[in-house]
């Protein structure tokens, strides 16, 4: 994990893990975070381990970590981004469910993001090329060079 947009993403993954299991922890202490609720505790309980899996793929740099965390948002909050803009087109929104709404919106922006961080990254592959270590390595030109100049010595053997 070289490039700094997938530190940040895999840190924002793991803001919004933290916050999400905070969210699901409050009800169960009989308060909530401001307006804030879970839209499933068991669902959300199953997907913050999801998530942890996930998180662990993405700084693996492996595919599959991005396409299960994309799809896992995209149900739980996908599903409730749809129906708050439906509700909104109706004029039905209250202002308690518009924060609930924006939380989601956020939830699959990061979700889309680390999705396509990682389909655009080049060196996710197994053989990653490092410029800083390659010009030494796989430089034919400095290969030779210095078997030039290690066939040019003066030494006489007997």
């Amino acid at each position: 994990m070289k490039n700094f947009s997938t530190w940040l993403l895999v840190m924002f993954m793991a803001m919004f893990w933290a916050f999400r299991v905070i969210v699901a922890i409050m009800p169960e202490f009989g308060t909530t975070l401001g307006s804030i609720v879970p839209l499933n505790s068991q669902v959300e309980i199953v997907l913050s381990f999801v998530v942890l899996a996930c998180m662990v793929l993405v700084v693996k740099r492996k595919l599959i970590g991005a396409i299960i965390y994309t799809i896992a948002y995209g149900m739980y909050f996908g599903v409730d981004l749809f129906n708050h803009i439906g509700a909104i087109a109706n004029g039905s929104l209250e202002s308690g469910d518009m924060i609930n709404a924006f939380i989601s919106f956020l939830a699959m922006i990061l979700a889309v993001g680390v999705l396509f961080d990682m389909l655009i990254d080049k060196g996710r592959k197994v053989n990653p090329k490092d410029k800083k270590t390659d010009w030494f390595y796989n430089n034919e030109q400095y290969d030779r060079k210095l078997d030039d100049r290690a066939d040019k010595n003066n030494y006489r053997t007997l």
